[in-house]
């Protein structure tokens, strides 16, 4: 077959097929234009999931003549200084945009400069390009594009639904309001104002108000904002808390030089930095902004821009890293407001679905010689109520708590134990309910983790050297990381074929059931493998063993104790979440509990 030369509206189509993947990009390529033009405001207008309208209204510094005829030419663009491909400070750059889909729809450009006397328009009729004419409008620019892929019909058969193409618009507006806060945008979708966000002021306060505005009032409650600076990267923004944490990865933004980007290596580094701190199959709410020279970053990588090549990647991985570990153990013991908020959706519908409550007559109260104080040193077990039991007598006559008994202390002053498993304390201003095995558990990690980066975890040497069955492919996997599992205070070695010899154990574990450890270890080293065991899979094997040692659930605990455990949450970071990411303690606030009974 011999070689020809493809005529000029084939090599437009091709190119748009590159570009113009759904109605979505086409927003996001003409929205970029409009940031890079120097917009304060922009208006998005669709219909028909966008393939019969997509009318974008700006501010902008607005076209001439001369400029509005290059626009919609192939590789023309005002985005490239001195041709430079290794220095770009814009959005958009390729040139291809306007020509690419001028190729495939019926495009028209209104501009006028703010200098200019009227502004100026243009068409491009599915690859026809018209004449500059005359038109009447406010400085700044519309680009409307009508009849979307009219020119090459089979791409509709691949679009989704209406309702799933409004959506990726609607998304692809939000990534770009986040990274650009302090421009207001609309985006109206057929008759309806979808979307509206009026321009932030500069500064993380603003930030946040915009994240908030698209993430939700959750996020702004447990966000923890972030801004940290090495070998001239720049990494600022907002993580939430382990605790507040989605099925999806639908909140996890990540913006390269006001570039939003889904860049895999940052997503790698992110998943990396909360590590054990989130459950499985869970993901955390981030929104980062990566700074560096346009030199050191490549976003010439993908058509659509979406992925980028850093220069030095693990420096900017080590920044994203210890930046997010840092924020995270700075906020210590705190855990999301989220559940303290579904314990109040979860209250509230009960007593709203709740029968009329049966009347009860309250037993003889005897008397009591001991005070509050000294009752604190038995099991508090004894004053909590099983389901169906006999409501014990309370000595209502005792000491009043002293203020500064929980003022002093932002966990409060423990009150009872609930079930042998929650201890309730009570708060300057509040009350918190704590899981003791979920929190005990974080406890002992920590300090595993701690004895590890000191020269290794302490370990008690067993009586009798205990021997545990296990199948043989689990024994040769615990067999071959056995030199890693000592690091970490486990010392066995493998005993047949089908069994392990556990010799020692952590100091930390005291008295654990060895058993049920090694098989559990067993299923973890065999279902993630052996190779770098120690660095890679660390902190899920600390925190197996960790579970292990831990206050178990039914445990009844004395006044001291429980006071001792909420003193250690306090001071230990990330106490707020257990090792499988799920919050060790909820909290109510004086205000919801007076809501709760119609006080407010």
């Amino acid at each position: 077959m011999a070689v020809r030369q493809l005529t000029p509206e084939t090599i437009n189509r091709i190119a748009a097929g590159e570009v113009v993947e759904r109605p979505a990009s086409v927003v996001k390529e003409l929205v970029e234009n409009a940031i890079d033009a120097g917009a304060r405001e922009i208006e998005i207008v669709t219909a028909g999931s966008g393939l019969s309208l997509i009318r974008i209204t700006d501010d902008g510094s607005g076209m001439d003549e001369r400029d509005l005829t290059l626009a919609v030419e192939r590789h023309a663009t005002s985005k490239l200084r001195d041709e430079d491909l290794f220095n770009i400070t814009t959005l958009g750059f390729r040139g291809e945009a306007l020509p690419s889909i001028g190729s495939i729809a019926h495009l028209e450009i209104r501009t006028r400069q703010s200098a200019a006397a009227h502004g100026m328009a243009i068409t491009v009729d599915r690859g026809r390009k018209g004449q500059v004419r005359p038109a009447a409008l406010n400085p700044g620019t519309i680009v409307e594009v009508r009849d979307l892929f009219s020119a090459t019909p089979a791409r509709l058969k691949f679009m989704k639904s209406e309702r799933a193409e409004n959506l990726a618009i609607s998304e692809m507006v939000k990534r770009l309001a986040m990274a650009h806060p302090e421009i207001g945008f609309s985006l109206t979708t057929g008759e309806r104002i979808s979307l509206r966000l009026p321009a932030c002021a500069p500064g993380p306060d603003g930030l946040l108000n915009r994240l908030g505005r698209i993430m939700g009032r959750e996020f702004m409650a447990d966000a923890l904002p972030l801004d940290g600076s090495r070998e001239g990267v720049r990494l600022h923004g907002f993580v939430g808390l382990p605790t507040l944490n989605r099925p999806d990865a639908g909140l996890q933004f990540l913006f390269v030089n006001g570039r939003p980007v889904r860049d895999r290596l940052l997503l790698g580094a992110l998943r990396g930095a909360y590590g054990d701190m989130v459950p499985k199959g869970r993901h955390p709410l981030v929104a980062l902004f990566v700074e560096l020279d346009a030199r050191n970053v490549d976003v010439n990588v993908h058509p659509a821009k979406s992925e980028v090549r850093f220069r030095d990647a693990g420096a900017v991985r080590s920044l994203l890293v210890g930046g997010i570990r840092e924020v995270l153990e700075r906020a210590g013991h705190r855990a999301s407001a989220e559940g303290g908020a579904r314990m109040l959706d979860v209250l509230a519908r009960r007593n709203e679905t709740s029968a009329t409550p049966p009347s009860w007559v309250p037993p003889p109260r005897p008397s009591y010689s001991a005070g509050f104080g000294e009752a604190m040193q038995a099991p508090l077990a004894d004053f909590v109520v099983a389901p169906g039991a006999p409501v014990p007598p309370h000595d209502f006559d005792a000491p009043p708590v002293s203020e500064a008994e929980t003022a002093d202390h932002p966990l409060g002053a423990a009150r009872a134990q609930l079930h042998g498993t929650y201890i309730v304390t009570e708060t300057s201003d509040g009350i918190v309910i704590v899981d003791q095995h979920a929190a005990h558990e974080r406890l002992v990690l920590e300090r595993m983790k701690a004895m590890l980066a000191n020269g290794g975890v302490k370990r008690q040497g067993l009586l009798i050297p205990e021997i545990v069955d296990l199948d043989a492919d689990e024994a040769a996997a615990l067999g071959e990381a056995a030199d890693q599992l000592a690091e970490l205070g486990l010392v066995l070695e493998q005993f047949g074929a089908s069994a392990i010899l556990v010799r020692e154990t952590p100091a930390l574990l005291g008295q654990c059931d060895v058993a049920t450890l090694v098989k559990d270890l067993a299923r973890e080293v065999l279902t993630e493998g052996t190779t770098g065991l120690l660095e890679a899979r660390l902190e899920a094997i600390l925190g197996t063993i960790s579970c292990h040692g831990s206050v178990r659930a039914g445990r009844r605990l004395t006044g001291p104790e429980m006071n001792a455990l909420l003193r250690e949450m306090e001071a230990t970071p990330r106490a707020g979440q257990c090792n499988h990411g799920r919050p060790t303690y909820v909290s109510l606030s004086r205000a919801d509990i007076e809501r709760l009974f119609g006080r407010r």
